[in-house]
């Protein structure tokens, strides 16, 4: 069995670092990483080499048996084996072409939320990494000092930090936030967060919707009626911000628009809006940086490949751990339909549909 690892285009974090190289070394697999896979995330071909690894070209890592690669790549049509990485299952026209060909395909964004796979969960490493670069990145913009600053020119207040959403990445921009000494407040409809955002700093804006997420803790998609409300209860806060964060998604969905063009005319001039999910802001626009009417707009797709280093040494640690899960002590990958993890995170084998709501997405 080969596990083969590609250079990513456009990203700078790469799928497999050595430590885990090592790990698959150790358990009898031979692994092959494509020439300077790892170098933009500080991992050499010589680091590579010494955990047990060769250093192949393009080509020979796409004969692999394994192929791991973060984002879709251009050959991926061409593979005959497992692909492995976060390459958006929701998309029904990149399924159906898949199940034209020889591919076996690992959806790592359908990892279940159960206590038996929080060491694969992917999406989770990710989000706390964005979460934490949103408010640097925030930080940074703002014309703002975050911290309540006595000095000989006087007193320096706190910035007002606004988190929306409180999955994992907007609780470590809350966390994050408040560790740079800033005033924070979260908010999401969810009742269950309200003791999740009190204990990371922040305080909790008053608004729950009971039966607002579903059975593996994700938020369900909002009515119409219910986003009007929330950008009423927004608005106040949104107009007293100095930065921003909107971490506000929906599995598989759009992002609900939370803050219009309005509410930005109306907000301070110097504040700052991260947008880490690109749609909770009317004006965002995909990985572009914009001033209107004297307000920051950032619109970054991807902060995680922002912090190379380590969303690299996460991401590997998920992957690692479950393939080792898929394997089951094997040289290849059979999937036990009944295991709760291999039937979510496996969309297609045998040119079969295996997840049951992609199947049902896809039957229309």
């Amino acid at each position: 069995m080969i596990i083969g690892v590609l250079k990513e285009k456009n990203d700078n974090r790469v799928s497999l670092v050595p430590q885990e190289v090592k790990g698959f070394v150790g358990k009898g697999f031979k692994v092959i990483i494509e020439e300077s896979a790892g170098i933009n995330a500080g991992f050499t071909n010589q680091d590579y080499l010494e955990a047990g690894a060769e250093i192949k070209n393009r080509e020979e890592v796409l004969k692999s048996d394994i192929i791991l690669a973060i984002n879709r790549f251009d050959e991926i049509f061409d593979v005959n084996g497992w692909i492995v990485g976060l390459y958006n299952p929701f998309d029904v026209d990149f399924i159906k072409k898949l199940m034209t060909s020889n591919i076996n395909y690992i959806g790592l964004e359908l990892i279940p939320r159960i206590s038996r796979a929080q060491s694969m969960d992917i999406l989770s490493s990710m989000a706390t990494v964005a979460g934490y670069k949103a408010v640097l990145l925030g930080a940074s913009y703002s014309i703002k000092m975050f911290p309540l600053l006595m000095t000989a020119g006087g007193t320096i207040t706190p910035a007002k930090v606004l988190v929306i959403g409180a999955g994992v990445a907007g609780l470590q921009a809350i966390a994050t936030a408040k560790r740079l000494g800033a005033n924070v407040w979260g908010f999401d409809p969810r009742p269950a967060t309200k003791d999740q955002i009190k204990s990371v700093g922040g305080n909790y804006i008053e608004f729950s919707i009971s039966d607002f997420e579903d059975k593996s803790g994700y938020a369900k998609e909002a009515t119409e009626e219910i986003i009007k409300k929330e950008r009423e209860i927004l608005y106040p806060y949104v107009k007293d911000s100095d930065v921003i964060i909107s971490t506000a998604a929906v599995m598989g969905k759009k992002p609900p628009i939370l803050i219009t063009k309005d509410m930005v005319e109306n907000m301070k001039t110097g504040a700052v809006i991260v947008d880490l999910v690109g749609g909770n802001c009317e004006l965002t626009q995909k990985n572009q940086i914009i001033n209107y009417h004297n307000k920051t707009i950032i619109g970054y797709s991807n902060l995680p490949s922002l912090v190379p280093f380590d969303a690299s040494k996460l991401y590997s640690r998920n992957v690692f751990n479950l393939l080792v899960h898929l394997l089951k002590n094997s040289d290849k990958i059979s999937p036990d339909l009944n295991d709760e993890i291999d039937k979510n995170v496996i969309v297609i084998f045998n040119k079969q549909i295996i997840n049951e709501n992609i199947r049902k997405l896809v039957e229309g």
